[in-house]
């Protein structure tokens, strides 16, 4: 009983994160043809490879290895993925309707963490940001994969504007959890947008005029 009394808002985000990232990282791995332990260990790596690095930044235990319940998580991904494969697997616009729900839910648990601890806002924002996209950054490398976040898409951006609204509401008093739901269906949304309308950041061109 005491355990559930103890249980956040924030810890549900972190945990629907995790299983979102799983899920993505696990899609990935199967599309790849990878053996279920594969499969498995690129959605945990997916799922807290932000977290940790966020966590190593501003000095705390590395939040995973405080529960086993992201292990579950991962697990229930890998589950889910079993169960349903014909349809996460095959269709396209599963692996970025879980990457994006991932990336929204955890800019909000980096930003949010990293202000309780009193750093400032520019660096809660930037732990924001690589809480959303780290995970899925090695994911990508893991699988031999360009990684989305140093792609044109917009990505990193989405974390930072979203890790900038939800610091302007905390600034402002509002309702921690509306916040936070906020923020995340924002981060949601421009990704959404971004890939429904093409907008990217210009892209960096080799000037062939230059010679070396």
């Amino acid at each position: 009983m005491n355990f559930i009394e103890n249980i956040q808002f924030v810890d549900i985000i972190e945990f629907l994160g995790t299983f979102a990232f799983a899920i993505s990282g696990v899609r990935m791995a199967a599309t790849k043809k990878f053996d279920l332990f594969g499969a498995f260990t690129i959605g945990f790596v997916t799922a807290i490879g932000g977290g940790t690095l966020r966590d190593l930044f501003i000095g705390v235990t590395p939040f995973w290895m405080a529960s086993p319940v992201y292990l579950w998580a991962t697990l229930l991904a890998l589950l889910f993925v079993l169960l349903f494969k014909t349809k996460v697997v095959k269709l396209k616009y599963t692996f970025f309707l879980f990457d994006s729900i991932g990336l929204g839910l955890f800019v909000v648990v980096g930003v949010e963490k990293t202000l309780a601890m009193d750093f400032e806002p520019w660096v809660a924002i930037i732990m924001g940001t690589i809480t959303g996209s780290f995970g899925g950054m090695l994911r990508d490398v893991l699988i031999t994969e360009i990684p989305l976040i140093f792609r044109k898409e917009i990505y990193a951006l989405a974390c930072v504007i979203g890790g900038t609204i939800f610091f302007v509401g905390y600034s402002l008093n509002m309702n921690l959890m509306v916040n936070e739901i906020m923020t995340a269906s924002i981060v949601i949304l421009i990704r959404i947008l971004a890939v429904k309308f093409h907008w990217h950041l210009p892209v960096l061109k080799e000037n062939k005029q230059i010679k070396l």
